[in-house]
C-alpha cells in the first residue's frame, strides 16, 4: 500500500492514479488528488497530506 500524498488515504499501487515526480511514482486516491498534487507537488512534498482536495 502507497500513501496519497493529497490526502493521506492508503491507496493500493494498482490504481489507475498515479504520476511521476523527479523520478519517483506518486499513487491516488482518485483524479481529484491527482490534479492537485499535479499542480502544486511540492507543496505536499514538503508539508504532507491535506484532507480531500474540494
Amino acid at each position: 500500500m502507497q500513501v496519497d500524498p493529497v490526502c493521506g488515504m492508503e491507496v493500493k499501487e494498482t490504481t489507475p492514479y498515479k504520476t511521476m515526480y523527479k523520478g519517483k511514482i506518486y499513487y491516488f486516491c482518485g483524479p481529484a488528488c491527482k490534479r492537485e498534487f499535479e499542480r502544486d507537488p511540492e507543496t505536499y512534498l514538503r508539508e504532507g497530506p491535506k484532507g480531500m482536495p474540494e
